[in-house]
Order: C-alpha cells, then sequence, then structure tokens
C-alpha cells in the first residue's frame, strides 16, 4: 500500500538516510540518552540515540556520529522514547469539534495518527461533508487516515438519511490519497445474509487492496463470526464481553479493546488479555468515541494507556497495541507504529511507563506539542455555509407533536432499557397510564417518553417509543446527535418541555439541550452537520460539563448520559431502538409496535 501520510517517500530519503546512518552525513535531530519503548521485540533498551532525517528516523543506537553543527540534540535522559500512539478506530464527530480543533486537542497528548471514520457527518452531508473534514483535517500535523464510511444508513430500510453511499461511491473514494480503508461494516446481517450491495461495498475495498474495519455486535462467536470475518473484515470494535474479543483474535480479526466517554469495555474486555496466556498481536486499543470534556480533562490514548494498566495490562504491552499492533492492522507497519530505521518519525517522549505523561510530540520529526501545549500553527479553516443549517424538520412541533394514542385506562409497551457506561441496551416491557387518550411517561418506574422526527428531507416520519434508566422524573432533553442517521432525538417527561428542546435545537441548527419547566437549564449549540462545533476545544468542553450538569440536575447519574441517549436510535447494535421509521428489534431487524401484549 502506498502512505501518503509521511513528509518524505522513503524511495526519496533513503540515500540521505543510509548516509546519516553511516555518519556520512548529520543528521537533523538526535534524540540523546533515552530509554527506547522497543515494540518489535517487547523490550527496553536504554540508554540509546535515536537520529532523524527528512522526517524519518535514521538510526537507533549510538548518534554521536550523526551529529553536525546544524544538528538539533534533544536530551532525553530520564525519559522513554515510543512510537507516537495511533486511535485505530474513532469518530471525530462524537468530540464535537472540527478536526483542527481535535488535533489541537490530542497531539499534547501523544496522538500523532487516527484512522477516522467519518459516518456521522456522511450520514448527514455524505461525501461531500467528509471532504470538508479531510480539509479541515490537512491544515494540521496530525496524521488522519480516512476509512470511506461504510454503512449510509446504517441499516437500509429502518431509517432515513441526509445521504446514501453505494458501492460506486467507495470505488471513487478507494483513489483517494487519504483512505487507507472501509469505514466499519455495521450491516453484519446483509453480510451474514450474502447481501449483494452490501457485499459489493466490501468488495470494491477488497478489490483497491485496502483494509476493511467491523462492527460485529453480536453476542456469538461460532457460524456467524466466521462468515463475517471470511467475508473480508479485518477488525470489530464492538466486542463488550472478554470471550467475544478473545475469539476474534483467535480467528485472527484485530480485537480493538474500547475506552471512551460513554462506552467503557475495557474493564471486561482487558480479561481477554489479563485471563489467558496469549499473543496480543492481535489486540488494538481504541476510543471509539471521546467527548470534549474527556479529550481536555483526561487525554486521548494517553488516558486508555493509563486504563489498560489499570486493568493489569503490563505497560509495553499496551503501548504495542496502540502503535505496531495498529499499524499492522492497517498494513502500515512498513512506515508507523515503531522506532525503527527507516520509519516515519512519528514519536513521542513520555515521564515514565505509569502515569504515561506525555513530555513531548514529534510527526516527521518535528515538535508539534511540548508539555500539554500544541506548539505548530493552525492555519484557518470555515466550513462552507452549506454544511450548517442541517435540520430541516419542515413543520413546527407542538406539545401535541409528542402525543401517544392509547385505549383504555393503562397500556403494556415495549420499553428501551439502557444502563450507564454500556452501548448494547435490553428489550423491556412497562405498564403505562393512558390519560385523556394518550400513553403517558411515568417517573415513578423511570420511563420517558422518547421521539425521532426525521430532519433532512421534510419526510415528516415521527418514531414514538419510551426509555427506561437515565433516572430522570421531570423535564426533557434533545440533540441531532442521534446515531446514525443523526435525526432529531427527544427524550422527556413532560410534552411542553419536549417541544421546547426540540425547538431550541431547530433554531441552533442543531447541539445537545437540557430543558426543565420551560427554562433552557444547558445548550451545547452543533451548527456543522448538527454534530459539531466552530468553537475551540475548551469552550465547547465547558459548554458540554454544563449540560452534563444539567443532567445531574434533573437527576441522572449515567457517565455520559447523552452519549447513552445519542445511541437509543442506532438500528444496529442490540436489542430495542428507536429511529425515525418506528421501533426496530435489532436482534431479528423488523419493525415491531409500541404496544406488546407478550412478556418480555
Amino acid at each position: 500500500m502506498i502512505n501518503h501520510f509521511c513528509k518524505t517517500p522513503l524511495w526519496e530519503a533513503a540515500p540521505t538516510l543510509a548516509a546519516v546512518a553511516q555518519g556520512k552525513r548529520p543528521a537533523d535531530a538526535v534524540i540523546r540518552g533515552c530509554t527506547l519503548v522497543n515494540v518489535c521485540t517487547h523490550e527496553l533498551q536504554g540508554p540509546i540515540d535515536v537520529a532523524l532525517s527528512c522526517g524519518r528516523i535514521a538510526l537507533v543506537g549510538d548518534g554521536a556520529p550523526c551529529i553536525g553543527p546544524e544538528t538539533e540534540v534533544i536530551d532525553a535522559a530520564g525519559l522513554f522514547l515510543a512510537p507516537g500512539f495511533l486511535d485505530g478506530h474513532l469518530h471525530v464527530e462524537s468530540s464535537m469539534v472540527s478536526v483542527g480543533e481535535y488535533a489541537r486537542a490530542v497531539l499534547p497528548h501523544g496522538t500523532t495518527g487516527i484512522f477516522m471514520d467519518p459516518h456521522e457527518i456522511c450520514n448527514v452531508l455524505g461525501l461531500p461533508g467528509v471532504s470538508c473534514m479531510m480539509e479541515d483535517a490537512a491544515r494540521t500535523p496530525l496524521k488522519t487516515m480516512l476509512t470511506t464510511p461504510s454503512c449510509v444508513p446504517a441499516v437500509p430500510g429502518f431509517e432515513d438519511t441526509g445521504a446514501s453511499i453505494g458501492p460506486e461511491d467507495i470505488r471513487e473514494t478507494m483513489k483517494w490519497d487519504s483512505v487507507v480503508g472501509l469505514g466499519e461494516m455495521m450491516n453484519f446481517p446483509g453480510i451474514l445474509a450474502s447481501d449483494a450491495r452490501t457485499h459489493a461495498i466490501v468488495g470494491e475495498t477488497l478489490k483497491a487492496g485496502k483494509i476493511v474495519t467491523g462492527h460485529y455486535a453480536m453476542m456469538e462467536n461460532g457460524a456467524g463470526l466466521n462468515a463475517y470475518i471470511a467475508a473480508g473484515i479485518r477488525c470489530c470494535h464492538e466486542s463488550t464481553r472478554a470471550e467475544d474479543a478473545l475469539q476474534k483474535m483467535r480467528l485472527g480479526m484485530y480485537a480493538m479493546l474500547r475506552e471512551g466517554s460513554g462506552w467503557r469495555d475495557l474493564h471486561e474486555v482487558a480479561k481477554s488479555v489479563t485471563q489467558h496466556e496469549i499473543d496480543t498481536r492481535f489486540a488494538v486499543l481504541v476510543s471509539d468515541d471521546d467527548h470534549p470534556h474527556t479529550l481536555t480533562a483526561e487525554g486521548h490514548v494517553d488516558h486508555i494507556l493509563r486504563r489498560a494498566i489499570e486493568e493489569g495490562i503490563d505497560p509495553i504491552t499496551a503501548i504495542q497495541m496502540v502503535t505496531i499492533n495498529c499499524a499492522q492492522c492497517f498494513q502500515l507497519d512498513h512506515e508507523l507504529g515503531s522506532v525503527t530505521p527507516g520509519k516515519c518519525a512519528d514519536l513521542v517522549l513520555l515521564r515514565d511507563l505509569t502515569s504515561m505523561e506525555v513530555v513531548r510530540t514529534f510527526i516527521d520529526g518535528a515538535t508539534v506539542a511540548k508539555d500539554g501545549e500544541m506548539t505548530a500553527e493552525l492555519p484557518e479553516y470555515r466550513y462552507p455555509q452549506w454544511a450548517t443549517g442541517s435540520v430541516h424538520v419542515g413543520r413546527p412541533i407542538l406539545s401535541s407533536s409528542f402525543r401517544i394514542p392509547g385505549k383504555g385506562d393503562r397500556a403494556r409497551v415495549r420499553v428501551i432499557e439502557v444502563a450507564s457506561g454500556r452501548v448494547d441496551n435490553r428489550e423491556g416491557r412497562a405498564v403505562l397510564p393512558v390519560r385523556d387518550g394518550a400513553i403517558c411517561a411515568d417517573p415513578d418506574q423511570d420511563v420517558m417518553k422518547a421521539v425521532v422526527f426525521e430532519r433532512h428531507h421534510e419526510t415528516g416520519h415521527t418514531g414514538f417509543g419510551f426509555v427506561k434508566g437515565f433516572g430522570i422524573r421531570s423535564g426533557a432533553m434533545a440533540s441531532t446527535v442521534a446515531h446514525d442517521a443523526h435525526n432529531l432525538l427527544v427524550v422527556g417527561v413532560n410534552d411542553d418541555d419536549m417541544a421546547l428542546a426540540a425547538n431550541t435545537l431547530a433554531r441552533e441548527g442543531g447541539g445537545m439541550v437540557v430543558v426543565r419547566d420551560g427554562r433552557v437549564l444547558g445548550l451545547v449549540p452543533l451548527p456543522i452537520a448538527g454534530l459539531m462545533s466552530d468553537k475551540p476545544v475548551r469552550e465547547v468542553s465547558a459548554l458540554v460539563e454544563q449540560l452534563e450538569g444539567a443532567w445531574r440536575e434533573l437527576g441522572c447519574t449515567m457517565v455520559s448520559p447523552f452519549m447513552t441517549m445519542a445511541g437509543l436510535s442506532l438500528a444496529c447494535l442490540p436489542q430495542l431502538r428507536l429511529t425515525d421509521r418506528g421501533l426496530v428489534d435489532c436482534t431479528s431487524f423488523r419493525f415491531v409496535p409500541l404496544e406488546a401484549e407478550d412478556e418480555a
């Protein structure tokens, strides 16, 4: 695979690198006296020097002969040198900031490369929206490897999106310099059913010799998982049980162990490594979704490394999972992922291997962050006007818009049951009061209404349901971040508050809001596709912190509750989800009625 992510191609740099390694030409920089985290051999070496030239590594050993009058000498005595950190699967849009602001947040934490699946913006604006994100990324030193969104919509026929991506689109994007593969193939039912269109999307990626990333959310490790892997899918981040991650590794699939703001799976899935004597080369640590407060307060990949060590994973092994393992997963280990001669000089200096405190970050041999601050200057980028103002409901949203007709004085309904820090949910049952011919929420049972309005094409499609588990007894919340179609999602106890929440976001052009008793308690405007802010990451983080405070004021104690809320409509995950077209049983993939006569 041709790598377009290093400053100087290896064929061009090779003569100079060979001369520098032999002391015949001076290096651009020499890092001296560090302890090297050698991810190739799982050992620490030091003190040792690393000589850099042409944005690449020329020598690992005695760097004294490589030093000339103009060589920058970096004293790294007492520090650990590791390859720059890679995040193998994430959605920048979940951070609620632009790619430029995302880079500003993660570079000081040692992240030098990300494998981005922008299927959030693609569901709203299509490939032109993806192109905007890549233009934004191009102004930063952060290496942004693109995996083309594969499932727009995520599960065809069950939701309305702002765009649609087919095999011909995939074929075209595989020619883009930035593309390294296909974004997570969430339509695993289509893969298992040998659906022609789904396999054609995967096939166009395989024809191009690039990587297909996966999303196998079934708690099944037999024939279905084998079929999914056999279709050419190389990795999966959806393991929530240790046995799932272990079986994927045993079958030669890269198990991406997830630890993000909302989905905190590492405590369980780390056991696939810590409780078994296995080779960990097929284990990769990823974030998937991080909101801005996590990035500014806790960090990025460095934070995941700390969590991995807390769960009992050896520090060098953990570093392998965010460097060489990730690079090998994407067949880029000939360029990225190790501190070895010829590789891109994407490096991180660490204070120690426990705190994982990042002292300095290098990309292509240049310092891009130091002592917690980004040192690189970023030119300005503005998203075009057509990328904003994307909320098009097409009609006034009134209190009566949330009315759910019912008969008698009680109704037995299906309920989406959620839990803190988990992406999966359960289908439950509740008996709710019927007043004036309408089924009502019941705070005493912790049951709120949930309504999804189509917001892309003014179709008028509206889905109604109920949700349990947030612990809220009053008020309402709304969000245009509602995976993956990102329609307007509203949950609440009070129809008037639900209408206020919905109309607030329609006016703002998208975002997240919490209201109670006719008053807005917290608001995060997200004008770019209804998903991202155009403000600096710290400003957005402050707004998100205020939003979390509003959730707590209403009685919710969940971790990142707005992320759990955003997953209510994600129809590619078990068990019960709500889209703008109605309730979806996501194990049998069929629409189901709101009222239920059967037992849960």
